[in-house]
């Protein structure tokens, strides 16, 4: 049997992660150096949760891939009681992640699917959840070499979830130089120049656990005293929606493929360098000022909206774990739409998050539908638990923005 999916691992690890969000949130209060923003968090998060759901929905080729490698052009060099069969594999895993990661900030379609990770303008371990929602496209073609040579299926999943947990810490700058131990191993230090859009920074330090792989090829870059990490992309997301993060650079692609003149181009746009652009299409579009490049997005909201957005992260928190826990007893359809109220949701408070006209409405709408559908005979048992809480959560929406208008017609009245 090929064991190829390292979810259940994740699915352990994630209220670990939050568990420490919460500690890291409450010490840079503490210590006066909190870099934690609520719209940015969110958005982290729902991303995080978002990426989830092709793996539950096992979009994608890389099971019938692994297993057919795995069965028929496996050269079974490491035998799976052998201990140095796992350390194998655990270097392997960091090898082989090195050179995906990197190629992901040198070829632009790839760039496409993993940007999304580097948009946050905070640096904080909530990013470390800031996921791709499009990474099963091609991601695990850079595993197949370890299937071919051996590594057995339940080594292959358990160093990659090792690896994916022990990244997680690296994203916060509450963690100083380490000595001799961040010559070896990846640790915030160097992570940190890794999402750092400066100029000095960029395309640098790829390893997952090992730091010896960019020292080894080249890419490695220690942070300059006299220049500060400016997190984020060159150029910047300007949004909070999960849809448009996930797509930005695919879209500019396509868009750049349609009216640009040359044939070649049209070509290069997607196999080139992820900061290359015809020229044609350069000339159309305005260069980011210094003044932006260290400016972030953060459009204003109000007490009412943060209450509204802390509801929120809580409630897709708990709806993400309710659908992943109880998968089993979800049909295939089911679990399809319980993924489109996640993602809708998200998307819904994304744009209250963004002041969008009318986005209490859209999210009232949206809440009142879900309780009516979940209750209409339709595809979704409404005895299971992701159904009852979507109702819930529904009902407590629609309660929360109905009070919010209420409380705007008395603020109106009284102002006349």
């Amino acid at each position: 049997m090929i064991i190829t999916d390292k979810s259940i691992i994740i699915t352990f690890a994630v209220p670990v992660f939050l568990f420490l969000i919460v500690v890291e949130y409450f010490y840079g209060l503490k210590a006066g150096k909190n870099n934690y923003k609520l719209s940015d968090t969110f958005t982290s998060l729902g991303l995080g949760l978002i990426s989830r759901f092709p793996t539950m929905l096992n979009l994608g080729f890389q099971g019938i891939v692994f297993v057919y490698v795995g069965s028929s052009l496996n050269l079974k060099l490491l035998p799976l009681d052998n201990p140095l069969t796992w350390i194998t594999g655990f270097v392997l895993y960091d090898l082989s992640y090195y050179w995906m990661h990197r190629l992901h900030h040198e070829v632009k379609v790839l760039w496409a699917t993993h940007s999304v990770h580097h948009h946050g303008e905070e640096f904080n371990l909530s990013t470390a959840l800031r996921q791709t929602s499009t990474g099963w496209l091609w991601k695990w073609v850079f595993y197949l070499p370890m299937i071919m040579i051996g590594v057995p299926g339940q080594v292959f999943v358990t160093v990659a979830g090792v690896n994916l947990v022990y990244q997680f810490w690296v994203h916060t700058k509450h963690i100083g130089h380490l000595g001799f131990f961040e010559k070896i191993f990846v640790t915030p230090m160097n992570h940190g120049i890794h999402h750092a859009k400066n100029k000095e920074y960029i395309d640098a330090n790829y390893g997952g656990v090992f730091i010896l792989w960019d020292r080894i090829f080249g890419t490695y870059i220690s942070e300059k005293p006299e220049i500060k990490p400016v997190y984020g992309t060159v150029k910047p997301l300007n949004s909070w929606n999960p849809l448009w993060a996930n797509f930005q650079v695919f879209h500019q692609m396509v868009q750049d493929t349609i009216h640009t003149e040359k044939v070649a181009d049209k070509i290069k746009i997607w196999y080139g360098p992820t900061n290359w652009r015809p020229e044609d299409m350069l000339a159309k579009t305005p260069e980011v000022s210094a003044l932006d490049f260290h400016k972030k997005y953060a459009p204003a909201i109000n007490k009412q909206q943060k209450i509204f957005t802390i509801i929120q992260l809580f409630s897709i928190v708990i709806f993400a774990a309710i659908m992943a826990t109880t998968v089993s007893l979800q049909t295939y359809y089911e679990t399809v739409i319980f993924g489109i109220i996640l993602v809708s949701s998200v998307l819904s408070t994304s744009l209250i998050l963004q002041n969008k006209k009318s986005s209490f409405n859209v999210q009232l709408g949206i809440s009142s539908f879900l309780i009516v559908f979940i209750y209409s005979g339709g595809p979704v048992d409404p005895g299971l638990l992701a159904s009852q809480f979507v109702v819930v959560h529904g009902a407590t929406n629609v309660l929360f923005i109905l009070f919010y208008h209420l409380l705007k017609s008395q603020f109106k009245v009284r102002a006349l």
